[in-house]
């Protein structure tokens, strides 16, 4: 139960396992970044680093970037994805059910597309 402002945070397994956090315009990089986490929303934020916010639950982004090391989406569960564009979406066997997270596109124009 954390609020954190303006932050800049460069760690490895920052957020882990955390619980009903929140973070506003803060700089996230870091290795394994809010893995296994329940109720993490982050608030323009930029993130980068490798494999993060995996195993998240419940997990909420508001207007965050990410980095060029932060280019794909693998296997999400469940909830909806909306971004201006994703550097590749892999889908394999290791997929958890329910399996349908719903992934669309951002659009300016005429807001959401799929």
């Amino acid at each position: 139960n954390v609020e954190l402002r303006n932050a800049k945070v460069t760690t490895k397994d920052a957020f882990w396992e955390v619980e009903n956090v929140t973070i506003y315009d803060s700089e996230l990089n870091g290795e394994y970044l809010g893995w296994h986490s329940h109720n993490l929303r982050l608030v323009n934020c930029h993130i980068t680093g490798e494999q993060p916010l995996c195993y998240a639950h419940d997990l909420v982004l508001e207007n965050c970037t990410f980095g060029p090391d932060c280019d794909r989406v693998k296997n999400p569960r469940t909830g909806s994805i909306t971004a201006e564009s994703y550097g590749e979406i892999i889908l394999d066997e290791n997929i958890k059910a329910p399996a349908d997270c719903e992934l669309k596109l951002w659009d300016e124009k005429t807001c959401f597309t799929d």
